[in-house]
């Protein structure tokens, strides 16, 4: 528990856990196109450029805009018309980019806009209704989307309307007395009746909600919307809800909801699934951890690797160990799996997520220790070495951590001579191996095992 009470504090103490690992940035690269041109602009000798364009794309909106338009924008995404909405998640985008090193004082704490939030997941929650076949949905839901409007403007609705604007209906005309000639278009008989859209609206709804996410998933790198965030529980239940059916849903949806989670984990309690918090999605504790695992055994990189390192952040916080616990056996095992994967981020993640996770009790280094091939591959990484010396360094006190249970000890002897090799050959891990050694062959109530070790007895 020391390690975990020193992160929470903030503390950097030798032997202790470091601080929460920074936020995932955006992909390596994504600025090479603009420095390249900022270095060929020098090497023609132009004049010398602002400190701003060498820190990548960036985007220089005035600062009063967000305050000007703030209630627009709410307003243009509750009205579920296409070309509103199409400008308020355009706008937001441009806002709440920012580039990691990105050192704009502007920046609007768009969270705190009045509504905003809510208004952007309801664009989620209506492509999330429809996103499935009928057959599907569970439970019947109140569909309100354009109630006030005739057309929203989204995929081919006019094909429905006659020539004086009006829907078509099938009853009999009071002025002739004759059946009004029905649409070609059966939109009465398709699933709710009026508002339901076609193939191509429905994929117009898919890339709003796409877009919609990618906004929450930027407001989450800003530190000034992480607190409101993290506990608003709407926003919480819509991205654990994107990920629990990751099978089913577009993948860049379940992406941006992935590290919208894992960027706000640091701050992230997971009792708020049961608080007295308004609810518009019943998502529990249970849930949530179950939602976690399916990404953890996902085959996608992006997916396994975020949520590995999810695991290690919702560690950190006490309170969510009861939901996490029972879960021990299998984010063992799945994460000595990803140890072994020759991917160096896979490798990285599951190291740090098991660094936290052998600090939470006994019983978790018990496990692991007995967990096969986990001593093997951590081992490995050190002698690879991993080309992060920090996640070799958290290799070497994960066996240390082990090695401090009585009960692990017979198990970790059989690995002594590979200790010694180490201890001898790397001298940056030296420390932590003669601790490991002297706990397996010092100690007063292991002298048995000690000539055991020794002399192979």
């Amino acid at each position: 528990m020391q390690k975990r009470d020193q992160n929470k504090l903030g503390g950097n103490v030798s032997g202790g856990a470091s601080a929460p690992p920074a936020k995932r940035g955006r992909p390596f690269g994504s600025v090479n196109s603009n420095a390249a041109a900022v270095a060929a602009a020098v090497a023609a000798g132009t004049e010398t450029l602002a400190p701003s364009t060498l820190l990548g794309p960036s985007l220089h909106i005035h600062t009063s805009f967000a305050d000007q338009n703030n209630k627009r924008i709410v307003l243009a995404l509750q009205s579920g018309l296409k070309s509103e909405l199409t400008w308020a998640l355009n706008t937001l985008t441009l806002l709440s980019f920012k580039e990691k090193d990105d050192m704009r004082r502007d920046s609007t704490p768009l969270a705190k806009i009045p509504g905003l939030l809510d208004a952007l997941l309801q664009v989620i929650d209506d492509w999330r209704d429809i996103a499935l076949p009928r057959d599907l949905v569970k439970k019947q839901r109140v569909r309100t989307l354009g109630a006030n409007s005739s057309v929203t403007g989204f995929g081919n609705e006019f094909e429905a309307l006659g020539s004086d604007g009006l829907r078509p209906s099938s009853s009999v005309s009071e002025s002739t007395g004759h059946a009004s000639k029905p649409s070609s278009r059966p939109w009465w008989l398709e699933e709710d009746g009026l508002f339901n859209l076609d193939d191509e609206g429905r994929a117009e709804r898919q890339q709003c909600a796409v877009s919609a996410s990618n906004i929450l998933r930027n407001f989450s790198f800003m530190p000034e919307n992480e607190s409101i965030m993290a506990l608003h529980r709407h926003t919480l239940e819509t991205v654990f809800q994107c990920i629990e059916d990751h099978v089913t849903e577009d993948e860049e949806l379940v992406t941006n909801a992935l590290e919208t989670i894992v960027n706000l984990a640091p701050l992230l309690d997971l009792r708020i699934f049961s608080s007295l918090k308004p609810s518009y999605i019943k998502i529990t504790e249970k849930r949530a951890v179950e939602a976690i695992m399916g990404m953890l055994g996902s085959a996608v990189k992006v997916w396994h690797c975020a949520a590995a390192e999810l695991l290690g952040r919702l560690i950190i916080n006490p309170d969510n160990e009861p939901f996490l616990l029972p879960f021990v056996p299998q984010i063992h095992k799945r994460l000595v799996d990803l140890m072994s994967i020759p991917a160096l981020d896979a490798q990285a993640a599951a190291v740090g997520a098991l660094y936290n996770l052998v600090e939470v009790n006994m019983d978790c280094r018990i496990k692991l220790a007995s967990e096969r091939w986990a001593i093997d591959r951590l081992l490995k990484v050190i002698k690879m070495p991993h080309p992060v010396p920090e996640i070799c360094r958290k290799a070497a006190m994960i066996l240390e951590s082990l090695v401090s249970e009585p009960q692990n000890r017979g198990l970790l002897l059989a690995y002594e001579n590979a200790f010694a090799e180490i201890l001898f050959s790397d001298g940056r891990y030296s420390d932590t191996f003669a601790r490991i050694l002297y706990e397996l062959t010092s100690r007063p109530n292991n002298k048995v095992a000690a000539a055991q070790g020794v002399w192979g007895m």
